[in-house]
């Protein structure tokens, strides 16, 4: 401390004070204490002047001030003749320990020895400032150690688990994970006579205690006890020296393990680091032998969720009766966790890959179910009966299947296999069991003289062509101002109703869908045209096969914006009006009444050989733009009718076409004016009984002299391969032609709006007296279109302190019933004492909004460890 700070600072004490001690214990400032410069302060030196004589100096002048300066420690009070001195008065320091006790706002003297120990890491200036934000006055030497510790390591928060997430995460350099490196910062902790007090904080927090310690053996104690712990049998004999032996602290590693992963910053490093632990353990060997059931409760490895959904896939596959049961809440509890989280899949290959397995399995074994109840086929009594099974139930196959490839695609650039041979079941249920079997019942409601073919109408199903007329206009009549109509080039039926769904789940929209039966030959011109308002329809130019509604060609974009304004309308597209944003979008509105809004997505990848593959993630991207684009309309241009309709469906499948799916034509007939895959037109080109046949003028309401005679494919086969044939459209399958037709309304209602579903905290204890403890939960209500699924992450917590691990639950079920509601979790509650007088509590948090759902007050008594 230099001359003028001493000065300065005992001026200041001198404000306050008359009397002041300065104990300079090592003497360091005896040949200078005379150049102080104090203005009416006597200094006296006490090892040259007796006590007694100083109190009768101190007490003859009471209005002195009096500097009493020894170059020796502070005597010991029942030593010290000055002692009723000095108990009015204030005692100053000066060395260089006395400086940062000072700076620090320490109050207890007894640190001055141990910060002389720490001289190595206070000589950094920054590191000090560091260390002043986390100090309180009252900290003794161990908490000084751990918040120096946790400078050291740029830790979040002056506590061992935030200090060990820093050092375990150093374990990673450049994306390369080296177990037995010692990262700069662990360098820094001995090169600053810490390493001791770490050590020390680690066996009072875990129980870890080796003769030699080192980071990679902590490192694999922690996880491994982490692991064993959530068995649900007892530890493998290869994995049981590495537990932790003290149950009591061995909790703390799980909590420890437990926030490493959960914590979005050090998450990435805890699944790199931990897929190297788990080779070294070589962990698939000993999974081999442990079940997904003995597992369920398991999140520390990455492998523990692959050999997970293996099990679970051969579940599967062999269809195993009431295991099958539980499997949709097996799945969830597994999405809950670490490695299938939903937050996590949209960051990392890995996770998506795991998340996107599950969703495999569910989609798989709902469609086999499916299958199960129709394993004798199917068949029905009319067209009515064939048409309202395929909207009711049946597009199921077709949603699964799509669900199924589509999680599949985020599986297999892993390299992993888990999935191949459920792939292979798959495929062949599909392609060659349902495909096959809804195409041999649909020929029979289509041919004969009394078939759909003869006819084209569906009792109670209005045709495509009359959507304007039956459907649009009784809304203007109604007096709708403006009608939005939203047209997706071959949003069949299934992906529809999933788009519904998206659509409800929004405040103040109300969705409801209902179908229409497609105009023939199901191609995007036809369909487009037939969306129009008209009063006639017909091929204008034959060689051309240009369409006119009212005698106006409508083929083009232009074109149909022209033949719209006839009806104070107009023609954008998808990109176009979102482009404009709220205000150009409102103002390009305005005047009009009706506007025709055009997306393309699944026609666009699907309808070329170069793109078809990637027909289901263009129906996916579909579901989430359609889903924009409606609250946009809502929300940012006032619109309250909107409809959302396609122009065609299509039929997809994964696996390559075999020659038994073409019907070949030995020559096309004669007055064929366009073939492709799934349907032929023409002039006058007659009938054939290996295809089904007909005239534009029954199947789409054509003028007749403005009509085209038309061949098509039966059930699902194509005229050709050219040019792709995975997706394809045009024909008269169910999955073609029947139209999705979505009306959506604005509303204020209550009923339409949507809400997260609530719980509540299931039995009446109160006190928890185990490190682990169990609490069950009940979803309030039944989740549906306004009552939306919702995760919560649930701790117990003293105050903002969490003092347990945390879990993720979600809370999606659909039952009316009480007991398939209800959720039960395990929480470890970290070691300590607790004062079984107070209240902690248990919270529930909305997991992505982080706002608090539940709150319960419980007393903690840990009087029992549970084994494990």
């Amino acid at each position: 401390m230099s001359l003028q700070r001493i000065t300065d600072s005992l001026n200041t004490l001198f404000t306050s004070h008359a009397i002041v001690f300065w104990h300079d214990a090592e003497g360091e400032f005896s040949s200078t204490v005379d150049n102080v410069s104090l203005e009416n302060v006597n200094l006296v030196r006490l090892n040259e002047m007796p006590a007694l004589q100083v109190k009768i100096d101190i007490e003859r002048q009471p209005e002195q001030r009096w500097l009493l300066y020894s170059p020796y420690p502070a005597p010991d009070p029942n030593k010290d003749w000055l002692l009723d001195v000095r108990l009015r008065s204030k005692s100053f320091f000066a060395d260089s320990t006395s400086m940062v006790l000072d700076d620090l706002g320490l109050s207890l003297q007894s640190l001055r020895g141990h910060l002389k120990e720490r001289a190595k890491f206070l000589r950094a200036k920054d590191r000090v400032e560091r260390l002043k934000r986390l100090v309180v006055p009252t900290d003794g030497a161990d908490d000084l150690d751990r918040k120096m510790l946790s400078v050291l390591t740029r830790a979040d928060q002056p506590e061992l688990f935030s200090i060990l997430q820093r050092l375990f995460s150093a374990l990673v350099s450049d994306g390369e994970v080296e177990l037995n490196t010692q990262p700069k910062i662990w360098q820094d902790i001995i090169a600053n006579d810490l390493g001791e007090a770490f050590w020390l904080l680690v066996k009072t927090q875990l129980g870890y205690s080796e003769h030699e310690p080192s980071l990679r053996d902590l490192l694999f104690r922690i996880l491994v006890t982490d692991f064993c712990r959530s068995l649900l049998v007892e530890p493998p004999e290869s994995l049981n020296h590495f537990v932790l032996s003290d149950r009591n602290l061995a909790a703390n590693a799980s909590i420890f393990a437990s926030r490493w992963r959960s914590d979005l910053t050090h998450y990435t490093s805890y699944n790199q680091v931990t897929s190297d632990v788990g080779h070294d353990l070589a962990l698939i060997q000993v999974l081999s032998g442990l079940s997904a059931d003995i597992l369920r409760d398991v999140m520390t490895f990455e492998e523990v969720e692959r050999r997970i959904i293996g099990d679970l896939k051969d579940r599967v596959l062999s269809g195993a009766g009431a295991m099958m049961d539980s499997l949709d809440t097996f799945i969830a509890r597994r999405r809950d966790g670490h490695w299938a989280n939903k937050i996590l899949a949209n960051t990392n290959d890995v996770n998506r890959a795991l998340a996107a397995s599950y969703d495999a399995l569910e989609a798989a074994a709902a469609f086999l179910r499916l299958k199960t109840k129709y394993k004798d086929g199917f068949s029905f009594a009319s067209a009515e009966v064939g048409y309202t099974s395929y909207q009711t139930e049946l597009f199921r196959f077709d949603q699964l299947y799509r669900h199924f490839n589509r999680a599949t695609e985020f599986v297999e650039p892993m390299g992993w296999a888990v999935l191949h041979e459920l792939k292979q079941v798959i495929e062949a249920a599909y392609s060659g069991w349902f495909i096959p079997q809804l195409s041999s019942a649909w020929t029979k409601i289509l041919e004969g003289d009394e078939g759909l073919l003869s006819s084209w109408q569906i009792p109670g199903v209005i045709n495509q062509q009359n959507f304007f007329s039956q459907i649009v206009a009784p809304l203007s009549d109604g007096g709708a101002k403006r009608i939005f109509v939203i047209i997706s080039d071959a949003c069949r039926y299934e992906v529809a109703e999933e788009l519904v769904k998206v659509i409800n789940s929004k405040s103040r929209i109300k969705a409801t869908l209902s179908s229409q039966l497609g105009v023939l030959p199901s191609y995007t011109g036809l369909g487009m045209a037939s969306l129009l308002p008209h009063q006639t329809l017909a091929y204008k130019n034959i060689s051309s096969l240009d369409l006119a509604a009212d005698g106006k060609t409508v083929s083009s974009m232009d074109q149909r914006n022209v033949h719209l304004g006839l009806y104070s309308g107009v023609v954008i597209k998808y990109e176009d009006l979102l482009a404009m944003g709220k205000d150009k979008g409102r103002e390009f509105v305005r005047e009009r009444q009706l506007i025709y809004i055009y997306h393309d997505r699944i026609d666009l990848l699907g309808d070329k050989q170069s793109s078809e593959t990637k027909t289901f993630e263009a129906a996916a991207d579909t579901i989430a733009e359609l889903g924009q684009l409606v609250s946009f309309i809502i929300n940012s241009l006032n619109g309250s009718n909107v409809l959302v309709t396609a122009d065609h469906g299509f039929i997809y499948q994964e696996s390559p076409l075999k020659e038994a799916d073409k019907s070949t034509l030995t020559e096309q007939p004669e007055g064929t004016l366009k073939a492709k895959k799934r349907y032929l037109l023409g002039k006058g080109i007659g009938s054939n009984n290996k295809v089904w046949s007909g005239n534009t003028a029954m199947t789409s309401g054509t003028e007749p002299e403005g009509s085209l005679d038309f061949w098509i494919p039966k059930g699902a086969n194509r005229f050709h391969f050219a040019g792709g044939a995975r997706f394809v459209h045009g024909s008269a399958m169910p999955q073609e032609i029947v139209i999705p037709v979505i009306t959506v309304r604005e509303s204020e209602s209550e009923l339409t709006k949507a809400k997260a579903v609530s719980i509540s905290l299931l039995g009446a204890s109160n006190k928890i007296v185990t490190n682990t403890q169990r609490f069950e939960f009940i979803q309030n209500e039944a989740i549906s279109e306004k009552v939306l699924a919702r995760s919560f992450v649930i701790s117990l917590r003293d105050g903002e302190k969490s003092i347990s691990d945390e879990q993720t639950v979600t809370f999606d079920s659909t039952s009316q019933l009480l007991d398939e509601r209800k959720r039960s979790l395990l929480l470890t509650i970290l070691s300590g004492s607790y004062d079984r007088n107070k209240d902690y509590y248990l919270i529930a948090r909305d997991a992505a909004t982080k706002v608090e759902v539940l709150r319960v007050p419980l007393k903690v008594d840990l009087a029992f460890s549970n084994d494990f």
